[in-house]
């Protein structure tokens, strides 16, 4: 096989695509016949060698078993390892792990430390702030001590969960004793240093060594097959242009050299490069014509929660217009009674969830192997933040009144603008809402928020000229209404579109006649 060739015919879930070749070889072992179904990505299913004569090694040869060695080399004897020093002994402490403060966590950010090395803390005092995927969440302590240690400086990113962040000692005197622990729970000084013996019976592989260079000084990148045939003819490398990946010399190139009658000198120190990856190339464009920003680990979750959703849920769309303006009489009236004033959206969020408990499948989740329908509706609603969009939860929204509603929203909202939300207000929802009727938007449709089964987008009232039904002689066949669109976002698993619609007649009859919220 030469770089180009193509392999095999790979049937993707598009079109039959060929295998083309980054290397040249021989084909030692072929794992799966024409016609093979479902390989999943990953899965060996070729040997390719770089000598002829190595391919009756791989007669047997099958994924994940070892080759018969055509001349197995020689292992150098180890030397004796050397008696590891006892690790160091340290007083009573607590290891402090980095928690999981979501339950959609899998790394977190230290946003800032509260504590300091030597600062005494109790039960319920915060030691830092971390920054999950949803908030900047306080790390409350469940013991009592001083702090001996801490293991990441603030700002420190993308810590897995489980990682030690922190010592705790019991006696502040223990304190300085904890000056060189490490994670391994032993001294720095307790790691035995390799013997140069020990070092020596390693094997190091040319790429592993010290880069080499050629005479210009750069490092020259060659396949196994034409480092060979370099050596036998004698080709001095160094002078001969790669047009392998990478710049990367293959044996067209040492065949070519030959034709052309290019030096004799063999380079030394050669690395043999088997497949260098390609890295992306950087676009040239002056600095003042763009500008870089860092991305928070909330904007990193949203955007992998977000791709998996719209790639992983069969998403569907029903909206629905719906006349509002009995419910901004409505409206008006309550808010001059009420303690908290009542919005358009606490509204929608009541309606909605009556209108889940009606229609259950619409407050749902796929769990795989079963759907599970809640008894309740715990609303989450987007708030946009300046480290991106949050939904908390308002739990069993369907049991409060708007009045109830409209305080508790205000509040949460509040505290998600500010990251202080605690990991009960982000988990939970059942049901999400996201509002952008106050941007004027006239219709949208919103990304399921998983593993819930449905999302409402809610947009703007807007006043549209209707017949006026009824209408008498003398009066004015048309009136002005208000209207406003809401699109219901569904996973096709879980909601069916009769299911779908039928949410949707409960939702508008709600909202049309809002006085049926209040029994």
């Amino acid at each position: 096989m030469q770089p180009g060739e193509a392999l095999c015919g790979v049937e993707t879930d598009k079109a039959v695509v060929d295998f083309e070749m980054q290397e040249e070889g021989y084909v030692a072992a072929i794992l799966f016949p024409e016609g093979t179904k479902d390989v999943v990505l990953g899965t060996t299913i070729a040997i390719l060698v770089d000598e002829e004569k190595d391919v009756a090694a791989f007669k047997n040869y099958k994924e994940g078993s070892a080759p018969v060695e055509a001349a197995p080399a020689k292992a150098a004897p180890a030397a004796p390892a050397k008696k590891a020093a006892p690790a160091k002994s340290y007083p009573d402490h607590v290891v402090l792990e980095m928690p999981n403060l979501s339950p959609t966590m899998e790394k977190g950010n230290i946003s800032k430390w509260h504590k300091k090395v030597g600062d005494s803390i109790g039960p319920g005092e915060a030691l830092c702030g971390v920054e999950t995927d949803k908030a900047v969440v306080d790390f409350e302590m469940q013991e009592e001590g001083f702090i001996a240690k801490i293991l990441y400086p603030d700002g420190s990113k993308d810590i897995p969960l489980g990682e030690p962040v922190a010592i705790l000692a019991f006696d502040k005197a223990d304190v300085a004793a904890f000056a060189d622990w490490t994670p391994s729970g032993g001294s720095q000084e307790a790691a035995a240093p390799e013997t140069p013996a020990a070092q020596a019976s390693t094997p190091v592989s040319n790429a592993a060594r010290s880069s080499p260079k050629s005479a210009s000084g750069d490092r020259i990148f060659v396949s196994p097959i034409a480092k060979k045939l370099a050596e036998e003819k004698g080709v001095d490398l160094s002078t001969i242009s790669g047009t392998g990946p990478n710049d990367r010399i293959i044996l067209a190139d040492i065949e070519d050299a030959l034709k052309s009658g290019q030096p004799v000198k063999v380079a030394k120190d050669v690395t043999v490069q088997k497949q260098a990856p390609a890295k992306p190339q950087a676009v040239d464009m002056p600095n003042d014509m763009f500008k870089d920003i860092q991305v928070s680990q909330i904007r990193k979750v949203i955007a992998e929660r977000l791709t998996h959703s719209k790639q992983n849920i069969p998403h569907y769309y029903v909206t629905v217009s719906v006349q509002v303006d009995k419910l901004l009489q409505l409206r008006g009236k309550l808010n001059k009674v009420s303690s908290s004033k009542i919005s358009v959206n606490d509204f929608v969020m009541k309606a909605a969830s009556i209108a889940a408990l009606k229609v259950p499948e619409t407050n749902s989740s796929w769990q795989g192997d079963f759907v599970r329908q809640f008894n309740n509706v715990n609303m989450s609603f987007a708030v946009s933040t300046d480290n991106g969009l949050m939904a908390p939860v308002l739990h069993n929204i369907n049991l409060k009144g708007l009045e109830q509603i409209a305080t508790e929203v205000k509040q949460i909202a509040g505290r998600a603008r500010e990251n202080k939300l605690s990991p009960a207000e982000l988990s939970g929802g059942t049901f999400t809402i996201s509002n952008l009727g106050m941007f004027g938007v006239s219709n949208f449709s919103a990304i399921i928020n998983p593993p819930q089964a449905c999302i409402l987008a809610v947009s703007a009232a807007e006043k549209k000229v209707v017949p006026r039904e009824g209408a008498k002689e003398g009066e004015d066949p048309y009136q002005v209404i208000q209207v406003m669109n809401v699109t219901l976002s569904s996973d096709h698993r879980v909601v069916d579109g009769a299911v779908a619609a039928a949410w949707g007649q409960e939702f508008k009859k709600l909202i049309e006649n809002p006085e049926m919220m209040l029994l």
